[in-house]
This record gives structure tokens, C-alpha cells and sequence, in this order.
């Protein structure tokens, strides 16, 4: 399934609300607050962000007076292409280049007689714009695609050297690379010492907030490797078939995947699967079951009806 995505053709701050804003090449948006420098950020109500689409001002321009109209002219932060932003239902989660950001308002009601008004003879940001808040922040650039996530995840890899800062992880930001690629939203990422309560208390914690959750490390043999039991403790419902899908995978390259004792399941309408901790073999576990992901997620979190094969 395409992923709907349009493009960011101008960002845009002012020190004052209400009035016009002026163009960026790059900004940075901060969780739960909006735009840095911003006069609208703040973690205080739910309109972080402003969304206007250039499709909105191209008509806007069509009017007598309407000729000069440009971007930040409605002071919207972001002004994009490509992606019919006021079709969006509330609740979407939104990719803003590397950010999550989650739709919380179509439109608006207009300051009356603000200085965009009397300057545009018009405001189209009560009728076509939206607001988001920031979910997860990050640098945002003129060029940087908007899109509507397929589903939203967290990563946790379990190792106690780097939990200690004695080994760098590479598994968890490949994890991550590999969602945003399959068009997902990643929302927390953090690494943890191989714990039981610890790794328990996670998932519980995480799994009423995302669709998905991946953890890295602990599945091998070894007396620390706790990823599988900690998981089997909080899950609802076993998913078995995920599990042997990757094993089978990693076979192809090594007999030693079998050993792999990874499990996956739900808890609530979440997904947890776990993944051995090497690149090699998450690239090759999450390979083998990423296409089948976002399916099981809907079915998850689906009203039940039947579903063919």
C-alpha cells in the first residue's frame, strides 16, 4: 500500500501570532512544543504546529487580491505539496521528515480582523489548515517529505556493555532505519542492561502508545539472555509464526539461527517481536516479516473481521 506523502516547500516562524511568517531554510521541531523560536510552540495546549498545503494558497491566489499571496503569508509553519493535508482525520500520525507529529485539529476558528486578514482579504487556515503536536522532534528541512505514518514503534536493545557506554549499538538505529523505510513512525528508542523487570516495565509502559514494539539482544543461550521470558510474561497471545519466519531466514545463512529463542505477541493492541542482537541477523529477521507487519497491525487493532489468505 502507498504511503500518502507530500513535500515541505517552505518553513516558517514569527516572533508574534497573528501575523505573517517568514521563510527558514531548516528549523527544528521539539517534542511536545512545536517549533524552536517559534510563537506558537508551546507544551502548554495542543496547536504546536501549523500545516497549510500550497494547493490551498494556489487558489487563494486565483482571488482579485490574491495575487501576491506566498507561503507563511496564513502563518502556517509548514507549507507543503503534494499531500491534501485538510482531508487528514484528527489522530493521524504525521512523518515530518525524521519527526513524528500527530494531527489534533482541522482548521480553526480565525482571530477576527487579524493582520493576515486585512492584508490577504482573506484567512483560508480556518478552512484548510491543520495543527499537530510533536511527538518526536528532530531538524526539518525545505525539501524533507511529509507522509501519513503506517504505524507508529518503539526500539529497545537489551545489552548490559552498552547500557554502560562499553559498546556502541548498531542494532537499534538499523531497526529504526528499516521502519521509517517501511513508513513507520518511530517514537522511542532506548537502550537497556539485560534486566527482566527492567525490559518488563518497558513494554508494559510502551505498549499502550505505539502499534509496534522491537527489541535487539538477549534472545541467545547465555545466563544474561532474559529478552524471551521478560516478553512471554507480558504478551497476550503468542504469534509463533513470526518467530519461525526469521529463524528460517537467519538458516539460510548460519544453522546457528535456530538457537535464536526470539518470540513475538501482543499485548492490548500492541506488537512486540523480539530480534537477535547482531545487524546481520536483524537485518535478516526483520527482512523476513516486515512486509507482513503493517497487515498484522491492522488485524491487531482491527474491528475482527474475517481475513482471507
Amino acid at each position: 500500500m502507498k504511503v500518502p506523502e507530500g513535500r515541505i516547500v517552505s518553513i516558517n516562524v514569527s516572533m508574534n501570532k497573528g501575523t505573517r511568517k517568514k521563510s527558514v531554510s531548516e528549523a527544528v521541531l521539539k517534542e511536545n512544543f512545536g517549533i524552536e523560536g517559534d510563537a506558537h510552540a508551546s507544551s502548554s495546549w495542543h496547536r504546536q504546529v501549523s500545516l497549510l498545503a500550497l494547493e490551498s494558497i494556489e487558489k487563494a491566489r486565483c482571488r482579485p487580491d490574491g495575487g501576491a499571496l506566498a507561503p507563511g503569508d496564513f502563518a502556517e509553519n509548514i507549507t507543503t505539496r503534494g499531500l491534501a493535508l485538510a482531508q487528514l482525520p484528527v489522530g493521524t500520525k504525521l512523518l515530518i521528515g525524521q519527526s513524528v507529529t500527530e494531527v489534533t485539529q482541522i482548521g480553526k476558528r480565525c482571530h477576527e480582523k487579524c493582520e493576515i486578514y486585512r492584508q490577504a482579504g482573506d484567512c483560508i487556515m480556518p478552512r484548510e489548515g491543520i495543527f499537530v503536536k510533536v511527538l518526536s522532534g528532530g531538524r526539518i528541512r525545505t525539501g524533507d517529505p511529509v507522509a501519513v505514518a503506517r504505524f507508529t514503534a518503539a526500539v529497545i536493545t537489551l545489552s548490559d556493555k552498552g547500557s554502560r557506554g562499553e559498546r556502541i549499538d548498531e542494532s537499534g538505529p538499523l531497526i529504526s532505519e528499516i521502519l521509517a523505510e517501511a513508513g513507520a513512525g518511530v517514537l522511542h528508542y532506548e537502550m537497556i542492561p539485560d534486566e527482566m523487570e527492567t525490559l518488563k516495565d518497558r513494554l508494559i509502559r510502551y505498549s499502550p502508545l505505539v502499534d509496534l514494539i522491537i527489541t535487539t539482544g538477549g534472545t541467545g543461550l547465555s545466563a544474561r539472555d532474559i529478552t524471551p521470558e521478560a516478553t512471554a510474561a507480558v504478551i497476550e497471545r503468542q504469534l509463533p509464526g513470526l518467530a519461525e519466519a526469521m529463524r528460517a531466514r537467519g538458516m539460510q545463512k548460519t544453522r546457528r539461527a535456530m538457537l535464536s529463542r526470539g518470540i513475538a505477541g501482543t499485548r492490548g493492541a500492541c506488537l512486540i517481536i523480539n530480534l537477535p542482537g547482531s545487524p546481520g541477523a536483524v537485518a535478516d529477521g526483520l527482512g523476513a516479516v516486515i512486509d507482513v507487519i503493517p497487515h498484522a497491525i491492522s488485524k491487531i487493532k482491527g474491528p475482527g473481521e474475517d481475513c482471507a489468505v
